[in-house]
């Protein structure tokens, strides 16, 4: 089954709002690394448009998702 452009927008979607929920809750990591994921995804929407729509989002993903790998662990 190949993903068309709306279910992952969908799922895009779907994954920063989680992300945000989690995170409120109180798992910082595992929220960062949805709204990553997520934000990586719509912004892949723009990959054939090589503009600052499509980079921006983008490296704001890969930093997003870097740290929270890098958080410390809260015990």
């Amino acid at each position: 089954m190949l993903l068309n452009s709306q279910t992952i927008k969908l799922a895009s979607y779907i994954g920063v709002g989680l992300g945000v929920l989690i995170g409120a809750l109180g798992f910082v990591r595992s929220g960062s690394l949805l709204i990553a994921l997520g934000t990586a995804g719509i912004a892949s929407e723009k990959r054939n448009q090589r503009s600052l729509e499509f980079y921006l989002p983008m490296a704001i993903a890969i930093a997003l998702f870097t740290l929270a790998i890098a958080l410390p662990h809260g015990r």
